[in-house]
């Protein structure tokens, strides 16, 4: 039996809360740059209040759930680890109660780890992945660490982490390459999109194919603009051909992601010869965290 929710996804540099109906309509939301690395020690009820507060007071009665890097061991308590294969029955029960005031709990969701011969973690994640309320099938979350998680019979049986955001922005922003680097114009946005799709087919790898965004400038085949598109599209490529060989093939790709990302994967996905789903992570997030905390009540 559902209630009314305040949710929050309290990551590492930005926060964001709701407030969820009976029915699962988004009646308020907030969103603050007030993750926990600007939270001090102690401070976490104070930051509540100033990101939550005034959601609590339109709705005095409402369970909350708090899901995040506010459960890492940088955050507000730790929530340990659950070790996959893992169902949302297993996510819930090893929830944290916390304090927010006198007369006030909540919930802090743990995260998940898995060791399939490498031990990767992911924090939130696993919220949304829930949200997609698959049986069967492999979900992909890009982002500045991709999460690609393999759902079987309701369950993450496992995951793998690609740090495909955090490696464009180094390549892109401060590498050799950036140097000749300009914003796309026109057409050079599908150019380069295009161009590196076709790179990371190549026999040599990604590190011989990243190095084209210097010298095909430098041989004045490809314009500077391009040099952004077709790095994205070479790692994204890269990432999918690796979460393939993890993962074997995959008729449909579960995709959560939305504006540039949602765009630019799905592309990528079609021209991989995937077919893909797709959620917006604030969708999934609800979703699954409303699925999380009815099985914290029962």
């Amino acid at each position: 039996m559902f209630k009314p929710l305040i949710a929050l996804d309290w990551g590492t540099t930005r926060a964001r809360a709701f407030l969820i109906s009976e029915d699962g309509r988004v009646l308020q939301r907030r969103l603050a740059d007030r993750g926990i690395q600007s939270v001090a020690a102690g401070g976490y009820p104070a930051a509540f209040e100033a990101l939550a507060g005034e959601l609590r007071r339109a709705a005095p009665d409402a369970a909350i759930v708090l899901a995040g890097m506010v459960g890492s061991r940088n955050g507000w308590v730790e929530a340990p680890y659950v070790a996959c294969p893992a169902s949302p029955g297993d996510i819930a029960a090893a929830g944290i109660t916390v304090d927010l005031a006198a007369d006030t709990r909540a919930t802090i969701l743990p995260g998940l780890s898995c060791d399939d011969g490498a031990f990767d973690v992911m924090r939130g994640e696993e919220t949304l992945i829930v949200g997609l309320g698959l049986d069967d099938g492999l979900a992909c979350l890009p982002g500045t660490h991709s999460k690609w998680a393999e759902i079987r019979g309701g369950r993450i049986t496992r995951f793998a982490s690609f740090m495909t955001g955090e490696i464009y922005g180094l390549l892109r922003n401060q590498s050799i390459l950036a140097r000749l680097a300009e914003e796309p114009v026109a057409d050079d946005a599908g150019r380069g999109a295009e161009r590196g799709r076709a790179a990371a087919r190549g026999p040599a790898g990604l590190l011989n194919a990243a190095f084209a965004a210097r010298t095909e400038v430098l041989a004045g085949r490809m314009r500077p603009g391009e040099v952004g598109p077709f790095l994205s599209s070479l790692l994204v490529a890269q990432e999918i051909a690796g979460a393939e060989a993890l993962f074997g093939r995959a008729h449909r790709v579960h995709l959560v992601a939305d504006g540039a990302l949602a765009e630019s994967y799905g592309a990528a996905l079609a021209a991989a010869g995937l077919e893909t789903t797709i959620a917006t992570p604030e969708a999934a997030f609800v979703a699954g965290v409303r699925r999380l905390a009815s099985g914290l009540s029962r």
